[in-house]
Order: structure tokens, then C-alpha cells, then sequence
């Protein structure tokens, strides 16, 4: 039979078929996980829940917890939880791997959970700031562009005029 091969995850598709490989689940995401980031990954669930009203969804490789933005996701590895949390400043602390400005008022910082008991302040404390942070309105500032000078106009040509 005739088929085609996914571009995206490899996977051989008959014609016929339908095929979705973007569209995924927590559960799918983290069943094969092991028993420590299992526990760590539902740690960090219910700390995000109890924080109030928000969405929470799988998208590719990812679970993204969003009010009306994302406000921070986790990527479930082999080995660990990878936590990228977006604030409004830069974190410096240990368990903080990583910091790229991800907008002109965001910073995403990512850090490592290998275990449950990971998952307590500071990482918490981080976790509702960026909470808080996603709703907040975003501060306009100021034009930073200086105004054009005005360019002068050009000038005028005057004509010769000849002495008789």
C-alpha cells in the first residue's frame, strides 16, 4: 500500500491514515517516566493547580501551564524535569542552568528537578511569581527613539542675472 513518511517524527503513514504526532498528552508524556520523576513531575502539577484558575496542556514535547500566556513548562527527559519558568527578572541562584531574555519584558530561566523533595522554595516561590508575573498588565515605556531631525529643505536656485 502506498504511504508516505511523517517529515516531522520519521513514521511510516499509509494514505489512508491519519496522522496527528503533534498532538500529545500529559499522561503520554510522562507515563514512561521513573518513579522519582514521576513523583517529582505530580509535585510540580499540584503546586501549579493550587496556585488558581489556569490551562494547563501538552504540546509537542512539553506541558505548558498558561493563563493568558505561558507562564512557565515543563519537559519531561530521561533523567530529569527540565523547568522553564518566564519572569520579569533575571534569577541568579544555583539551580538556575540557564537565562535567555525571551521578549523585551520576559526572562526564561531553566533549571533541573530530579526528585521530589526539589520541588520546594526557592523553585516554588519562583514558580507563583511567574504566575503572578503572567497576569500582570505589561508596563509601556516610553518612546525610546529619539525624533528625526528635521531636514532642511533643499534650497532654492537663485537665478543669474546679467548686467547689461
Amino acid at each position: 500500500m502506498a504511504g508516505r513518511q511523517c517529515y516531522h517524527c520519521k513514521q511510516w503513514v499509509e494514505n489512508t491514515a491519519t496522522h496527528d504526532c503533534w498532538t500529545t498528552t500529559e499522561r503520554a508524556l510522562t507515563q514512561d517516566l521513573p518513579e522519582d520523576l514521576q513523583e517529582a513531575w505530580d509535585r510540580l502539577r499540584e503546586t501549579a493547580v493550587a496556585f488558581g484558575d489556569q490551562r494547563i496542556y501538552a504540546s509537542h514535547k512539553s506541558i505548558m501551564f498558561s493563563r493568558k500566556s505561558c507562564y512557565f513548562f515543563v519537559r519531561p527527559k530521561r533523567t530529569f524535569l527540565e523547568v522553564c519558568v518566564f519572569l520579569g527578572r533575571a534569577l541568579k541562584s544555583p539551580q538556575v542552568r540557564r537565562i535567555d531574555r525571551s521578549s523585551k519584558s520576559k526572562i526564561v530561566h531553566f533549571f533541573h528537578v530530579r526528585h521530589r523533595d526539589e520541588v520546594e522554595a526557592p523553585i516554588t516561590d519562583w514558580l507563583l511569581e511567574a504566575y503572578a508575573f503572567s497576569e500582570a498588565p505589561v508596563a509601556r515605556a516610553g518612546k525610546t527613539r529619539a525624533k528625526p531631525k528635521a531636514r532642511p529643505s533643499p534650497r532654492k536656485k537663485k537665478k543669474k542675472t546679467t548686467k547689461a
